[in-house]
């Protein structure tokens, strides 16, 4: 079916190519230079050439010696506290072995911290957690410094891993680079019980160990985590982007097919390298029609809004200018085709086993709501993504079409029958900055909440109210100083049961910060992301308990009801000295320092990718 391509797509592409058309020829132009000349290797000295190959295998050594050979380098995230990374511990050595299959070779490049949000969330080491995602791109960019390779293997899954990843990789935009995930985890306890469960324990009827039980049944064993945050958001972006091979996001870990994926993606790397017909560089792929599609993904499946940081981010490597407009806009044109926890009861394997995202590409195509002229790692046209991987016979991946109808309406639907006509994300702005919000799982009744707030500056203040029941009345609470040059923008989602407790009370409840809420983020209005943020001087600094804010987000504003005296308040400041010191924290007093502003991906980078 070759549908036109709709019209507010097609607009807001051009627009996002016209603002990015000096910063990409340059960044082309460069990544151009960068692969003139063939394999890097074949110029490095004699000494420099052996070291590259010293403790490599008789046959891998002869292979890099003649430097005809395609040589892949892994950059792996792989630890084994982090279940979704678990799985990669065996991968260099299948992949290793992939390559000798196909006349190639494989070498361990680097690896790259991987550290757990689920482990580190309402703690410290929180507040390194959207930073380690610029850590992650510069030992990225260490483990490919060496010139040895003809192209990459990325091995990551979770939450800042694979946008940081590939933040590295497209300053290597000249090298061809394949993402190979590891699958979710199989189903545990399901999510909405264990919502309910943490909603007891905020109210003191359930016991840590009858909620340490529901935690251990739901996050059960190897694999991403099921409900639909940032992570299994990051599957889908790979997948929507051309940079996964086709059908292999939501395979389960250590089974037969997801290691036949895992072979092919060396396979296909060696083959869409500079040393063959095929050449296909990873920032040549990663375009604004791409990055375009990345964000309409997210706005089908509901995902997750940390994205509206990493997107941005992503794309300035690329030389693309992607701003929160663009999402506001394409949110008004792309349907909610997908509820997967918490804009549903569904994890990702129903998802996936619903049709996944090769029934969600193919209806996306058909009806004009996705680029397909485009670019990805298996060939030209992402009408290649509309397949399914199948194990067969002699244990090679073999595709067939994806299902014609879902399998489960309740799960994912086609763009006739929406869940919603539009993807649920909002851009807000008004005298109190410029926001985000996600609606998608938010009720429409609870769109437009107008009521006193009560400012905190620390999460646990507002667990304190609420125990003390303070907060049991319409409310809408302010957690500021949460941004990226206060504390390093730590995610706030152990607020969530409390407050979900308090909307389910009757209470009309919202909150206002400048730091995140997650991919997690669910049923209670939450306006995040503000910029400018309190500790830059932004208005949210000025609020006082008992100021009327209104958050609304049909006309997409979010203000405060100005008192008389607004203009002659002073902001307030907050003493952040213990956020800076312990769990390495001193460490990135200079990220603090230099970090951007989160409508421009809140990372440190500066110039040099925006």
């Amino acid at each position: 079916m070759n549908t036109p391509l709709h019209p507010v797509v097609a607009q807001v592409t051009h627009r996002i190519q016209e603002r990015s058309r000096a910063r990409r020829t340059a960044y082309l132009a460069r990544i151009d230079a960068a692969g003139s000349g063939g394999p890097h290797r074949r110029r490095l000295s004699c000494g420099n050439l052996a070291h590259g190959f010293a403790a490599c295998s008789t046959g891998d050594k002869a292979a890099l010696r003649s430097g005809y050979a395609p040589n892949l380098g892994i950059v792996t995230s792989f630890n084994d506290m982090l279940s979704a990374h678990q799985p990669l511990e065996g991968y260099p050595d299948l992949l290793k072995a992939a390559a000798r299959d196909c006349g190639a070779t494989a070498q361990v490049a680097g690896g790259v911290p991987a550290m757990c949000d689920g482990v580190t969330q309402g703690r410290e080491g929180m507040e390194l957690s959207l930073f380690s995602r610029d850590v992650i791109a510069m030992s990225t960019a260490i483990a490919l410094s060496h010139d040895m390779f003809d192209a990459g293997l990325y091995l990551g899954v979770c939450d800042k891993i694979v946008p940081g990843l590939l933040i590295g990789a497209l300053h290597f935009g000249h090298l061809p680079g394949i993402f190979v995930p590891a699958g979710p985890m199989t189903s545990g306890l399901p999510n909405d019980e264990k919502s309910r469960v943490r909603q007891r324990y905020a109210t003191g009827d359930a016991t840590r160990d009858e909620l340490l039980e529901a935690e251990a049944r739901s996050y059960h064993g190897p694999g991403t985590c099921t409900f639909y945050g940032t992570a299994n958001s990051n599957q889908m972006l790979m997948e929507l982007m051309g940079l996964h091979l086709p059908g292999s996001s939501f395979v389960h870990p250590n089974t037969p097919l997801r290691d036949a994926l895992t072979a092919l993606a060396a396979h296909r790397a060696a083959q869409i390298t500079a040393l063959g017909d095929d050449y296909r560089p990873i920032g040549r792929i990663v375009d604004e029609k791409a990055i375009v599609n990345g964000v309409i993904g997210l706005h089908a499946t509901g995902g997750s809004t940390n994205h509206l940081l990493h997107l941005i981010a992503m794309a300035a490597a690329a030389g693309i200018d992607l701003r929160l407009e663009d999402f506001d806009a394409l949110s008004s044109a792309i349907p909610l085709l997908a509820r997967v926890y918490p804009n549903g009861s569904a994890d990702v394997n129903h998802f996936h086993a619903a049709g996944g995202l090769a029934y969600l590409i193919g209806e996306l195509l058909d009806h004009g709501l996705l680029h397909g002229d485009v670019e990805t790692v298996a060939g030209h046209g992402l009408a290649r993504y509309r397949v399914e991987a199948r194990l067969g016979a002699e244990g090679q991946v073999e595709y067939v079409p994806s299902t014609p109808t879902s399998c489960d309406t309740a799960v994912l639907r086609p763009v006739s029958e929406p869940f919603r006509t539009d993807g649920g994300l909002r851009v807000l702005s008004g005298n109190l900055g410029t926001a985000a919000i996600k609606v998608s799982a938010v009720p429409e009744d609870r769109w437009v909440i107008e009521a006193p707030c009560r400012v905190f500056v620390e999460q646990q203040e507002v667990k304190q109210a609420f125990e003390r029941g303070e907060l049991d009345r319409d409310v809408i609470v302010v957690v500021r100083f949460q941004g990226p040059r206060a504390n390093g923008m730590p995610e706030l989602h152990q607020l969530t049961p409390t407050l979900t407790v308090l909307q389910k009370r009757g209470h009309r409840v919202a909150l206002v910060t400048d730091g995140r809420m997650s991919g997690a983020s669910g049923q209670v209005p939450a306006a995040m992301h503000i910029t400018p943020e309190a500790m830059a001087g932004g208005p949210l600094a000025k609020l006082r308990d008992g100021d009327v804010l209104r958050l609304d987000a049909i006309e997409g504003t979010l203000n405060v009801v100005e008192p008389a005296d607004w203009d002659a308040r002073e902001s307030a400041t907050a003493d952040l000295s213990g956020h800076h010191v312990g769990m390495g924290r001193e460490l990135f007093a200079a990220f603090r320092d230099y970090a951007a502003p989160a409508d421009r991906g809140a990372g440190v980078f500066g110039s040099v990718t925006l």
